[in-house]
């Protein structure tokens, strides 16, 4: 059982420069916003915070191609489940649903007879202004 965190200025910073970054940050990116905008939090406290809101359902995570973490504002998204695509180069995320893969999971491990899957699908590319800009 995940207890909540209380609501603390540094841990509305936290939520506040990943809703403003438009895509996924690693904890470092986020520190550095914040030591940029003249606060002083600590790096062991954004991963606090961070690891809170992912807690929360609010922030989703993956790892990038480093296996380095990174996280997203999804907002208050409740049970609705999505995946994500990533611009490899900027970071740009878009929200995707996959209806096709949700189906799939579903059927794979009812054939295996798993109950309380999980799973997660992440897609990667080169978004169209990162496109435009290597021509």
């Amino acid at each position: 059982m995940t207890t909540k965190q209380r609501s603390t200025k540094q841990g509305a910073a936290v939520r506040d420069a990943l809703r403003t970054s438009g895509g996924f940050r690693s904890a470092q990116d986020v520190y550095a916003v914040l030591r940029g905008d003249g606060g002083s939090v600590g790096l062991s406290t954004v991963y606090r915070h961070l690891q809170s809101l992912v807690d929360e359902g609010v922030v989703d995570v993956i790892h990038n191609a480093d296996g380095e973490a990174t996280y997203r504002y999804c907002g208050d998204t409740g049970d609705h489940h999505h995946h994500h695509l990533v611009c490899r180069r900027c970071g740009r995320t878009e929200e995707i649903e996959g209806r096709a893969v949700e189906r799939w999971a579903g059927e794979v491990a009812a054939q295996h007879g798993y109950a309380q899957v999980d799973h997660t699908v992440e897609l990667f590319g080169v978004c169209p202004s990162c496109t435009r800009r290597r021509r």
